[in-house]
């Protein structure tokens, strides 16, 4: 890891005869029990600076308050935007500092998926042109292509202090017309999954952790950010086209899934996927996915029109998912402490998914 985020002297001690007489003690087991409530909770959030601290975008390096907000709400993940990058020396500064602030090593996270969705690429400081989508290098040089683009993307990611894309897109959709056409590869569900092995591959040689997205797949669905959209395509359908993409990501050893806001009537008629125990339990069972899954943002409109922004938080941990994106944090980072307090949630519900969250920055060399 290239930033230290706990001394060792801060470990606790073991004395030499209990060396000699006592099992090793799991790592896990023993940070689980060191972090307060208020700390583990803090984990199951990904959040943008400006969640944390107003204006928090025009900073240049971290300030006082901005420090202070980290240590009152110990988030597990920073979600950077357009607005909060301004030049090379600059994020990687202020990537140091957020991964020090931090505590436990936190995701720090980008959407750079090419072509419409770029955060950091889309500045000349950073590259002379944007990322190409996946469906331009694919049509220039095939996987090739899309490979040595995956390459250079980790390599400058890297170099600034990013350890997360929110990536791959393994949506298989083919409609020209449909919301997310221009940010799938636009092909098949098997060259798709050869995408999605591809480009895992690559950013797990980089130490770059990788987000399937979205389960199980929009399909040609409409725009979640602005209503709710309703797939009623059978079970068979998702499971031998929208899924294969999403096997091979899982097969291939990425660490987390993202679970989109449609209402997936072949699994659950009465929640949006991100907010159904069904689909997480499909996901875990169904398909042996063990490690993170995340919602998308909380605050999007299908989720609003369905439970409302606060209870929402509440819902995806019931339902299953390890961490919400969220930008509306401070109100749902309450709403589940509150949901502790009453017995709604139990305190073993949250280290499940904490356990899940350090595994992964483990395995990514985060602490």
């Amino acid at each position: 890891s290239p930033y230290v985020t706990q001394p060792a002297e801060s470990l606790p001690a073991v004395s030499a005869a209990a060396e000699d007489t006592a099992p090793a003690a799991d790592p896990l087991d023993l940070l689980l029990a060191a972090l307060s409530t208020e700390e583990k909770v803090g984990q199951l959030f990904i959040a943008a600076p400006e969640q944390l601290l107003p204006n928090a975008g025009a900073l240049t390096a971290m300030s006082a308050p901005l420090g202070e907000a980290l240590c009152r709400y110990p988030v597990g993940g920073i979600i950077l935007f357009a607005d909060n990058i301004l030049s090379p020396a600059q994020l990687e500064a202020f990537n140091q500092e957020l991964s020090l602030a931090c505590g436990i090593g936190p995701f720090l996270a980008v959407d750079e998926e090419g072509g419409i969705v770029n955060r950091v690429s889309k500045f000349p400081a950073f590259r002379e042109t944007p990322f190409s989508s996946s469906q331009y290098l694919y049509a220039q040089g095939g996987f090739n292509k899309i490979r040595e683009n995956e390459v250079e993307k980790c390599t400058l990611l890297g170099s600034l202090g990013i350890n997360v894309n929110v990536g791959p897109v393994c949506d298989v959709t083919t409609d020209p017309s449909a919301f997310m056409y221009r940010r799938s590869l636009g092909q098949d569900a098997q060259t798709t999954a050869q995408f999605v092995r591809d480009v895992v591959g690559v950013m797990q040689d980089h130490k770059i952790g990788g987000i399937l997205k979205h389960f199980p797949g929009y399909g040609n669905n409409t725009d979640t950010h602005t209503g709710i959209a309703i797939d009623d395509r059978p079970l068979d359908h998702l499971e031998s086209v929208d899924l294969v993409p999403f096997a091979a990501g899982i097969e291939a050893g990425c660490d987390a899934i993202m679970i989109s806001h449609t209402f997936v009537n072949c699994l659950d008629t009465e929640h949006p996927a991100s907010l159904s125990p069904d689909v997480i339990a499909y996901l875990r069972n169904d398909m042996g996915f063990e490690g993170v899954i995340i919602t998308d943002d909380l605050v999007m409109g299908a989720i609003q029109d369905f439970c409302g922004e606060v209870s929402s938080a509440v819902y995806a941990v019931e339902a299953g998912n390890d961490m919400l994106i969220s930008t509306n944090f401070e109100s749902q980072f309450e709403s589940i402490m509150a949901a502790i307090d009453e017995g709604r949630i139990t305190e073993e519900r949250i280290n499940e998914s904490v356990r899940r969250i350090l595994t992964m920055k483990i395995n990514m060399g985060l602490m």
